[in-house]
């Protein structure tokens, strides 16, 4: 959790992360959205407010059962509320509409391991979730679907949700979700990539799971190990 920052401290990291999104093209105007776990509950962007006139007071607080204290927050609340409440492993749920990863989830389409990135958001591929209305329980239901065992999924004509253990992790793997989907898109142009097998995908994202613990990937002896002199 959440809990070495003071709340100033969290609430400007928020702010500043959230004009980041703006800054690095992931979302437009009022659309998307951003929440942290806290020790009571979370804190999450308010409804319809522009992150460039955001200010850290704005930011509201919640409790798991759907009460706020502030502004009224973003309409989709509840997804952030239910994925906080259910993966314990991660601490910040990203929501943006970025161009490419909305393109592909217009088509519904899964990102495959056309990509060894792929592996970034824990899995083979990343999901789309099924279609339902913003701001309601069933767009809540289908996003933690779609995210099991995941860090990251598609919304069916609608946008991305990235997670992460830390602001800066879950606003990486959102950028990172964006290049994917922009290379994906552009490789459907030349017919259906191919796709790296399951256990090549294992290999990669265990290579890394290694590199996140500092450790060089050296699978197998394969590779040299690189060292301090």
């Amino acid at each position: 959790m959440q809990t070495n920052q003071s709340d100033t401290a969290l609430r400007r990291e928020m702010v500043d992360i959230c004009r980041r999104m703006n800054s690095a093209g992931i979302n437009q105007g009022t659309a998307g959205n951003l929440s942290v776990r806290t020790e009571a509950g979370f804190l999450i962007t308010p409804s319809s407010l522009p992150y460039d006139t955001m200010q850290p007071e704005d930011l509201v607080e919640m409790d798991f059962a759907g009460t706020y204290v502030g502004r009224r927050p973003s309409s989709e609340w509840r997804f952030h509320r239910d994925i906080l409440k259910n993966r314990t492993d991660i601490n910040v749920v990203l929501h943006c509409h970025s161009i490419y990863a909305t393109t592909l989830a217009c088509h519904h389409k899964t990102i495959p391991s056309f990509h060894y990135m792929t592996g970034v958001a824990g899995g083979t591929t990343i999901r789309c979730a099924k279609y339902a209305t913003f701001g309601t329980q069933a767009l809540s239901d289908n996003a933690l679907d779609a995210l099991q065992d995941r860090l990251a999924c598609l919304l069916g004509q609608h946008g991305q949700i990235s997670l992460g253990k830390t602001l800066e992790a879950a606003l990486w793997l959102a950028i990172e979700v964006e290049t994917l989907s922009r290379i994906y898109v552009q490789a459907l142009t030349l017919g259906e990539p191919p796709v790296l097998p399951d256990e090549e995908m294992a290999r990669v994202m265990e290579q890394m799971r290694r590199m996140s613990y500092g450790q060089a990937p050296d699978p197998e002896g394969a590779n040299d190990v690189a060292r301090p002199r």
